[in-house]
């Protein structure tokens, strides 16, 4: 396990164990530079408000079953009300760390959660999402090493045979692990959502396809499209938080 801490004064990120005896490689952020960005005069409103983020630095998902789990808990609600709901499931049924900002609970086990009755998935909010979650759980149990070594395409395409996973849900977790932001679901409320709030004056298509049609026009390249995406969910993840005009780690 990894304790990652981001210091806005310094502009860095540091990243150190909190487990005795852990071999394993320690993550390493990924940093998206605003030159990345594409240019399309149209967009100019929205990247102009992009840009002031600066460099973007993510660390990227070392668990694929935390960022499959994250993903089926942001199935149909808010960025707000999915966060609600991961604080609550994490805190019941994870294990709970102790660090040095405070404890954190961790994503509960494919075990656990095969082993929650449905009264135990509604106690957090998460009724609703319990038989992809124990689907996915049987299926990362069987093929989750398999999967945590494929490309971001492959993995869409075995998760979105599991009962209960849809091409989005695929997606977002994919591009959690990967930290490839080009096969994330573009069309999604949150890019949405950030892109109108960012640039208020833009008239943007209100339909995922639409929108997704003209993201795609804006950004024609993959890495023009993970820079897009990705620094429009960070300004949103930025606003979340209040702190607009801030460089941040999504």
């Amino acid at each position: 396990m990894w304790l990652a801490v981001w210091n806005d004064e310094q502009g860095h990120l540091s990243v150190s164990s909190i487990e005795e005896g852990g071999a394993a490689e320690q993550p390493s952020p990924a940093f998206t530079s605003p030159v990345d960005l594409p240019a399309p005069r149209k967009a100019g409103p929205l990247l102009a408000e992009l840009v002031r983020l600066g460099t973007v630095v993510r660390l990227n998902n070392p668990s694929l079953w935390d960022a499959v789990t994250t993903a089926i808990l942001r199935q149909v609600v808010s960025a707000k009300q999915a966060l609600r709901k991961h604080r609550a499931f994490y805190g019941a049924y994870g294990r709970t760390v102790a660090t040095a900002v405070g404890d954190l609970p961790l994503v509960p086990s494919p075990e656990t959660v095969l082993g929650l009755s449905d009264d135990g998935f509604a106690s957090v909010g998460t009724k609703f999402n319990r038989r992809a979650l124990r689907a996915a759980a049987e299926a990362y149990l069987d093929r989750g090493d398999y999967w945590s070594a494929l490309g971001p395409e492959s993995l869409m395409k075995e998760l979105v045979g599991v009962r209960g996973i849809g091409p989005w849900t695929a997606s977002a977790a994919a591009a959690d692990f990967t930290g490839d932001f080009s096969v994330y679901p573009h069309g999604d409320l949150a890019v949405r959502t950030w892109a109108q709030k960012a640039a208020p004056g833009l008239e943007l298509p209100q339909t995922e396809a639409e929108f997704e049609a003209l993201w795609r026009r804006w950004a024609p390249a993959r890495p023009q499209l993970h820079a897009l995406t990705l620094f429009t969910l960070t300004w949103g993840s930025n606003d979340l938080n209040g702190r607009r005009g801030h460089p941040s780690d999504l």
